[in-house]
């Protein structure tokens, strides 16, 4: 299917190689079909925390999770209240009416500790462990950072619910592909999980699981549900982590690995997998399917590649055509980056966007 769309439909429209994808896009296009067969009116949940000055950045990153997504997406924003008014007001505007719904929260801790949990690493940032909690009718969430970028629907990092085993809870990347630049393993003074520990900026989440699941710690022989672990486990370690609410994850998925799905890097490729030299194989060889442009990337100009991406998501306009109105003038910008090392694998950047764009003109041509 990938090979004859770009010959049929791609081709004639912009050239490009007949075969982008190949056999990882076959096998894919597969399961992806398969899965959402058998779910057809599934609705995605996907959750993000904005604090502080990341109005913008968190509107980008739903913007990117709208254009491409097939299934109902319902957004479930936790947002400080000074920011509850400019939400509504930016959301009213999307269009896809029936698409696209939303629900905003205010942020909310456990009332004997919330000061505590509330300034722990970045402002609200520790939100994410609570989320099985406070949102007890949902079964399943994608939560993400809000810098954020989707490079293709996120209907497909959503069929890896089904990819789960019996005892997977969530699925998470690895904080590093490479050992040597590794943070957990030359400097963590707590339990990580695997061999360079776990990225928390995308999570995917069966909350039902979660809720059920009793824990193995180092506190006590007894487990313990996610409820009873989060404020014993920052106790014995507050003096010991340096990444907050991440840090314990690490934590609890070192005492639990067979909970966790661990995602191929392209799910969550943050400035690490490209500054000091490109070490994400898979993105090399399929493209960037996720974008996490951590440590401010995205707003200055230490890593111009990434912030690229970014802008051309964000001045996009809905309606547009997608490949004069984002891919070309995104390429321009991308080569203007091959000073910097991450410029030297620009083309990862927008190997999976190009083939994100090609699928979507292909289903609105046949209908879908």
């Amino acid at each position: 299917r990938c090979k004859n769309l770009s010959v049929s439909f791609w081709n004639s429209y912009w050239m490009l190689p007949s075969d982008v994808c190949g056999m990882n896009c076959f096998w894919e296009a597969a399961f992806r079909y398969d899965y959402m067969k058998t779910h057809p009116s599934e609705k995605m949940h996907l959750a993000v925390v904005a604090c502080g000055e990341r109005l913008e950045e968190t509107v980008t990153m739903l913007r990117s999770a709208i254009i491409f997504s097939i299934k109902p997406l319902h957004f479930h924003i936790f947002a400080e209240d000074q920011l509850h008014e400019s939400f509504k007001d930016i959301l009213e505007e999307f269009p896809y009416e029936g698409k696209v719904n939303y629900t905003i929260y205010p942020i909310t801790f456990p009332s004997e500790s919330a000061a505590e949990w509330k300034k722990l690493f970045k402002p609200c940032a520790s939100q994410r462990l609570f989320l099985p909690l406070i949102l007890k009718n949902v079964d399943s969430l994608l939560y993400v950072d809000t810098d954020i970028l989707f490079l293709r629907p996120v209907d497909d990092i959503w069929s890896f619910l089904g990819k789960f085993n019996s005892t997977q809870i969530a699925a998470m990347a690895p904080e590093h592909e490479e050992p040597r630049i590794g943070w957990y393993n030359r400097f963590a003074r707590h339990p990580y999980y695997g061999v360079t520990g776990i990225n928390s900026g995308v999570m995917l989440m069966n909350m039902t699981r979660i809720r059920r699941k009793y824990f193995k710690n180092d506190m006590t022989p007894v487990r313990l549900q996610w409820g009873e672990i989060l404020m014993p486990l920052l106790k014995k370690y507050k003096l010991n982590i340096t990444w907050g609410d991440q840090d314990l994850l690490n934590i609890m998925f070192f005492h639990n690995p067979e909970s966790l799905y661990v995602f191929p890097c392209q799910w969550n490729y943050r400035p690490d997998h490209c500054i000091y030299g490109s070490n994400c194989k898979a993105a090399e060889e399929e493209g960037i399917f996720i974008l996490h442009g951590n440590r401010g990337v995205y707003h200055d100009d230490k890593q111009p590649t990434f912030r690229a991406v970014y802008e051309a998501i964000k001045n996009y306009s809905f309606g547009d055509d997608l490949v004069h109105s984002l891919l070309q003038p995104l390429e321009q910008e991308l080569q203007k980056t091959t000073h910097t090392y991450c410029g030297r694998v620009y083309k990862v950047f927008i190997k999976q966007l190009t083939k994100s764009v090609r699928d979507l003109y292909a289903r609105r041509s046949k209908g879908t």
